[in-house]
């Protein structure tokens, strides 16, 4: 009788265990985005550019690394001097989005569940060509229709797209350089693209 007890005893143990390192393991929900978000490489106001935003939350830092578009979001998970301990990405769901310049504040979509359109003709916050984000890929699809551009996952945006490409960051974002490996996330400051000159808001419905 006595082995039992101690059986079950251990059993919950490890139950209570697993549970414990599930809730570690569990990603933090996404941050309002509000007007002290300053986009990290921009300096700026994300909100004061048009298009998606993205926010990366750190295990190292209790406040979110914002973005003033989603490229650079997916840039920052690329460059290795950026940190790598990365607990969540997230980036404006623009299936959600009430028109391009006003992609939304609460409107998140984890990035590695979102379909991204890349090559658009739109242009993201700071003028630089875009990966816009949706949670449906229906509304992605749509998006591409009616702008330009192919839908892929987030595994499958070219890293010379969100980088501009080198000899030696070829591939896309799931792959480690020249091994077609899964690639972990990595950590920059300053403009991960080269990106222009901020531009003037444009019009128009996001979908």
């Amino acid at each position: 009788m006595r082995k039992s007890i101690l059986l079950a005893a251990f059993a919950g143990a490890l139950v209570l265990v697993g549970c414990n390192a599930e809730k570690t393991a569990e990603a933090p929900p996404p941050q309002a985005m509000t007007d002290a978000a300053i986009g990290r490489y921009c300096g700026m106001n994300v909100m004061e550019h048009p298009g998606p935003k993205g926010q990366i939350i750190l295990a190292s830092q209790k406040e979110a690394v914002w973005f003033s578009s989603a490229r650079d979001a997916i840039s920052f998970t690329l460059l290795p001097e950026e940190p790598k301990d990365i607990r969540a990405i997230y980036v404006s769901d623009m299936a959600k989005a009430a028109t391009w310049d006003e992609p939304g504040t609460t409107n998140w979509v984890d990035a590695r569940q979102a379909s991204f359109v890349i090559g658009s003709r739109k242009q993201g916050g700071m003028g630089g060509e875009e990966a816009v984000p949706f949670s449906d890929r229906a509304a992605a699809e749509k998006f591409a229709a009616e702008n330009g551009g192919r839908v892929v996952a987030f595994t499958e945006v070219p890293k010379d797209y969100v980088l501009g490409g080198t000899a030696e960051l070829t591939g896309s974002v799931g792959q480690e350089p020249g091994t077609g490996g899964p690639a972990g996330p990595h950590e920059s400051h300053g403009d991960p693209a080269g990106h222009a000159a901020p531009v003037a808001p444009q019009t128009g419905h996001a979908h």
